[in-house]
């Protein structure tokens, strides 16, 4: 890579060994450990079971599924579309290391467009947050925000702001700092009105500055305090801000969602803001929106339980429901919490504080299915008795869909005792709907089954010289004295070419490093097919230990395929110009050969 002469190589090896994998990859995927690795869902691609892998031995992770794979400074550029230059900065900066200058012109993955939409942000979130906190300009948001019950702490963390409904100000004080005023519009921070005069999108709004999960400022969120429409406003979409993909604080909030093994699920920023503010801090919200798939699949990679508290009025409520069922198809187990009627998680902190709210809110969340036999009632008028028996009905078809007999028990309980209706009879209701959801489960994976086997026939067990080459790659990629060895033996004179190909790069490498260390090597291979191959091939399970014996037993192997493969093609030959002479005794003969030959290539795979 021409991008390593920029930094001293061994300044990279210091920054990448001083970043373990598991730790930076930690911070993007709940991983668990199972045996030596560590298995979590795909960040590149959606899968609901763990086929994403990362070897903390080897440093490198591999996707069993998508096939992406690399050492800790590719995840970060293909997650972040980072160049190296980035990515190698963003873990030295983590890892408190200092790099040399460069004379180099700066890499970044960032159009010069954004790089200056993001410093506008920047130099306006400052802005923003002092005319808050020190002027009378900024005294109206902070009499709100006091009023609120949010303390100069928080409002220094969030760097919260105001913006003031004087005309001009903001695009003079952008405009003096060198950026254009049709960047600004473009980037949502102005608005353009139909007599050509600009405007600041959020005069006389609090600013609550929306981050990305690196904590870069991407959009603003406007809050008004003069009684203006809408009452809340987001920044417009961009490349950099795309409100279905991030949620307010998750900078902020993920190491505490992994250390709670659970996440929080606001409406609302000021809810987010409170909450954080009193302790609770595994917070996050959405952004004016529902939440979406993208979101859900987000929460899901770091945690695996969500609890949600919306607002206790009906429409918070509906949006629970619609909220839990995506979590749920995402793989999240959900918990709902009860705010009860016309209440919200920023009044309620407010009223009776952090511990009744943690107490009565949060470890008293519902279920999903508690929930749900709660939600669906609105639907029906129980005093009437055909209603009845449909509500029953319906939450019997849900029960049905429970795994655990302890938990489908529990629920029957209670519906036998609200109905007055015999657990036996409940119980033979259940079963019957779970014999029909079985069947419809068996149909599907059939289909799966048959689909799937033709991936089997495509995807046959290779040949046993390839499974040698791979392995005793394998092998070589772990010790360099098995490298040494097979340069000795057989140098590049493998049969696949990408094979030999991996060689060459490998002995080149053990010549000037003599140390193996795949995830080193890696980044010096230019060629991503080759980058891919290696990885794949670094994760086959190998030995501790291999004898001498096993070694030379895959040397022979690919040794005497080569020999078949020569004497093949000089009996090919010799067929032809058997017939060229019009010998068909002779050809004959050697098609003989050629068919044993073949017969014996056969037997090796």
């Amino acid at each position: 890579m021409s991008m390593l002469k920029k930094i001293p190589e061994e300044m990279i090896e210091k920054v990448r060994k001083a970043n373990d994998i598991v730790d930076v990859i930690g911070e993007y995927v709940q991983l668990k450990k199972q045996g030596r690795n560590y298995f979590g869902l795909c960040p590149f691609h959606g899968e609901k079971t763990p086929s994403f892998s990362v070897t903390p031995e080897k440093q490198i992770f591999y996707c069993f599924g998508c096939k992406k794979g690399g050492n800790v400074l590719t995840f970060l550029m293909e997650l972040e579309n980072y160049s190296f230059l980035e990515a190698v900065k963003i873990l030295a900066e983590k890892s408190g290391i200092d790099l040399p200058e460069t004379n180099t012109t700066e890499e970044t993955s960032l159009s010069l467009e954004n790089q200056n939409i993001l410093s506008a942000h920047n130099w306006l979130t400052k802005l923003y947050h002092h005319l808050l906190r020190y002027t009378q300009d900024g005294k109206e948001g902070y009499e709100y925000l006091k009023s609120r019950g949010i303390n100069d702490d928080s409002i220094d963390q969030f760097e919260l702001g105001f913006s003031p409904a004087v005309k001009g100000f903001t695009a003079d004080f952008l405009e003096g700092k060198g950026f254009h005023q049709q960047l600004l519009v473009k980037a949502g921070l102005l608005n353009l009105l139909d007599d050509n005069s600009i405007v600041d999108r959020f005069a006389g709004r609090i600013i609550f500055p929306i981050r990305n999960h690196l904590g870069k400022t991407v959009a603003f969120g406007g809050r008004t305090v003069t009684g203006q429409h809408p009452k809340y406003i987001n920044s417009s979409e961009s490349e950099l801000f795309q409100k279905n993909r991030l949620l307010f604080n998750f900078d902020l909030a993920k190491r505490h969602i992994r250390k709670e093994s659970e996440v929080i699920l606001f409406e609302g920023q000021m809810d987010v803001i409170s909450a954080y503010q009193a302790g609770v801090k595994n917070v996050v919200a959405t952004l004016g929106t529902s939440l979406t798939d993208n979101q859900a699949k987000l929460l899901k990679r770091y945690v695996d339980t969500v609890i949600l508290c919306y607002d206790g009025d009906q429409a918070g409520i509906n949006a629970s429901f619609k909220a839990a069922n995506l979590l749920r198809q995402v793989g999240c187990k959900v918990k709902i919490a009860n705010l009860g009627e016309n209440s919200d998680p920023d009044s309620y902190i407010s009223e009776f504080g952090v511990d009744s709210f943690k107490k009565n809110i949060i470890q008293a969340s519902d279920t999903y299915t508690s929930f749900y036999m709660r939600y669906v009632k609105k639907d029906y008028n129980l005093n009437v008795e055909a209603d009845r028996i449909q509500y029953i009905h319906q939450i019997l078809k849900q029960l049905a869909m429970i795994d655990s007999s302890v938990e489908r028990e529990h629920y029957l309980n209670d519906l036998s005792e609200e109905f007055n209706l015999s657990i036996e009879t409940l119980k033979d209701e259940v079963h019957a709907e779970r014999k029909k959801i079985k069947h419809k489960h068996n149909g599907e994976q059939n289909r799966y089954t048959r689909s799937t086997s033709k991936l089997r026939q495509q995807n046959r067990l290779l040949p046993a010289y390839q499974n040698a080459e791979r392995f005793l790659i394998a092998y070589m990629l772990e010790d360099q004295l098995v490298s040494d060895r097979v340069q000795k033996e057989i140098g590049v004179d493998f049969t696949m070419d990408e094979h030999k190909v991996i060689a060459t790069h490998l002995y080149a490498y053990y010549e000037e490093v003599e140390t193996s260390d795949v995830s080193m090597f890696i980044d010096r291979l230019e060629d991503d097919n080759i980058r891919q191959l290696v990885i794949e091939i670094a994760m086959l399970p190998i030995l501790n230990d291999i004898s001498n014996q096993e070694i030379s037993d895959y040397i022979n192997i690919i040794q005497a395929q080569k020999r078949n493969i020569a004497i093949l093609n000089d009996y090919r030959e010799q067929q032809r110009l058997a017939e060229q002479e019009n010998d068909p005794i002779k050809a004959a003969t050697i098609a003989l050969n050629i068919i044993a030959i073949e017969r014996q290539l056969k037997n090796t795979k």
